[in-house]
């Protein structure tokens, strides 16, 4: 789905935080890992029997009440964003995030210290190519009852934008923007975590944020404060005083940014999205954004890019001279017409390759499968996709005329589209893992008419042969 091939990263070290969470008041210990290609990010749950992982998926989401949490197979994640937030502001794509509770410790309520353990732990490049949601057309999604609305338009890398306004003069209204990811980590991250004390309030009544202090969030007195709830304050940050400073903001707590709040909705907003699952390339436009109103868009977003990685047709002018023709091809191949059914190899690398099959009224097959309908065999199909993966693993070996290909599996196997004479079949298979002792495993796509009209996950392996 890229368009321009940036390799996937992952950190290079693990390295470890500790901290209490906001909402649980719990020690817990957390490690970031690094993580394969493909991987993602996902939470692990050491404190659990079993170690249970629970992917950063928006299909979890199971509440968005103070925060984004997750649940699956009832082991619970609360307050996922803010550490989303940092792996992506880091430009990273896969990590194994390790917690022995159900929450990441709050630190200061921003993604401030989890950037510096990335940091700390350092980053590395990948093999894989990242996969990027390329946006082409005004995606959006509003909530009618609160009317927070969320957009997505199309723009050369990803940027965000936040609008937020709550109704109260001591917050008024407020716009934030990031332009690039490589301004997170110095105009976003340090952005904490905020509340209205009329909120904070009702959190302390019901036993919640016992994790909370004046360090670790931003309390805006939007209502006098009286004495009683002065008293419950100093019970519940465990202080001798509480003050409402002249910008309204409660005890002695200075900004990092005058327009922090927007800022910090920005990072939410970074955090929450990444549960789509793929990377974006787009502006996001967030107008009065909300875990809610981001994790519905995200579910959209998982759907829209589910569709389009199903349906999506690699481009290619099939006019350019191929990199293989078909006798070149039988120098690799042992197959022989008229069972050989590749015409052409258009791209090969050490990880992927795209290969063409013309297909015309001519073919034997069409003799006997269904005469006056024909229609090309789905066994055919996979066939032709497995042969054009054999030559990417006969590639790695210097002499491929000695070698024959074999299956051992293929599964997963899903027609989609009939394929007629006339058609233009395109294969693109990928690697699932690197290639060892001669075994390929491939995800493998057929394309015709500008539609998926094939899919097969196939294992093969070259064996030499005796002579």
């Amino acid at each position: 789905m890229s368009e321009q091939a940036v390799k996937q990263r992952t950190i290079a070290n693990e390295v470890t935080l500790n901290g209490v969470g906001l909402h649980t008041g719990q020690n817990v210990t957390m490690t970031f890992k690094p993580a394969p290609v493909d991987h993602g990010f996902a939470f692990k749950r050491v404190d659990l029997e079993g170690h249970p992982v629970i992917e950063a998926d928006a299909n979890y989401v199971v509440n968005t009440q103070r925060g984004t949490n997750l649940e699956k197979k009832g082991v619970k994640i609360q307050t996922s964003e803010h550490v989303l937030a940092a792996l992506v502001g880091m430009d990273l794509d896969n990590v194994l995030i390790e917690l022995d509770a159900s929450e990441p410790p709050i630190m200061d309520g921003s993604s401030k210290y989890f950037v510096e353990a990335v940091e700390k732990a350092g980053t590395i490049e990948q093999e894989a190519i990242r996969d990027e949601f390329v946006v082409t057309d005004v995606i959006s999604y509003t909530d009618e009852e609160s009317g927070s609305e969320i957009t997505v338009i199309p723009c050369d890398e990803y940027q965000v934008t936040t609008m937020v306004d709550f109704g109260t003069k001591v917050l008024g209204t407020q716009n934030a923007t990031l332009k690039s990811l490589k301004e997170f980590k110095t105009e976003i991250a340090d952005s904490r975590t905020f509340s209205f004390l009329h909120e904070l309030e009702a959190l302390l009544e019901h036993g919640l944020i016992k994790g909370g202090d004046l360090n670790n969030a931003i309390v805006y007195v939007d209502k006098e404060l009286s004495p009683d709830t002065m008293e419950k304050l100093k019970v519940a940050f465990n202080k001798d005083s509480i003050t409402v400073k002249p910008n309204g903001i409660l005890d002695n707590l200075t900004l990092h940014h005058p327009n922090e709040a927007a800022r910090h909705k920005l990072l939410d907003v970074i955090g929450d999205l990444a549960l789509a699952g793929t990377r974006i390339r787009g502006k996001v436009i967030a107008n009065k954004p909300g875990h809610f109103v981001n994790t519905q868009f995200a579910k959209k977003l998982s759907k829209i890019i589910k569709i389009e990685k199903r349906n999506k047709v690699p481009k290619f002018d099939l006019h350019k001279p191929p990199l293989m023709d078909v006798t070149q091809i039988m120098d690799m191949l042992p197959h022989r017409p008229p069972f050989l059914l590749v015409d052409k190899i258009l791209e090969l690398s050490d990880s992927h390759v795209v290969g063409v099959k013309n297909v015309t009224m001519n073919e034997p097959f069409f003799v006997g499968h269904f005469p006056g309908a024909p229609v090309m065999p789905g066994v055919l199909q996979v066939e032709a996709m497995a042969q054009t993966g054999g030559i990417l693993v006969l590639n790695t070996v210097p002499d491929p005329e000695n070698y024959l290909t074999y299956f051992m599996k293929i599964d997963n196997v899903k027609f989609k589209q009939q394929v007629n004479p006339g058609d233009t079949l395109v294969f693109k298979l990928e690697l699932l893992s690197p290639i060892r002792r001669g075994i390929c495993h491939m995800q493998a796509y057929a394309y015709a008419n500008g539609k998926l009209v094939t899919e097969a996950e196939l294992m093969a392996q070259i064996v030499k042969v005796k002579k």
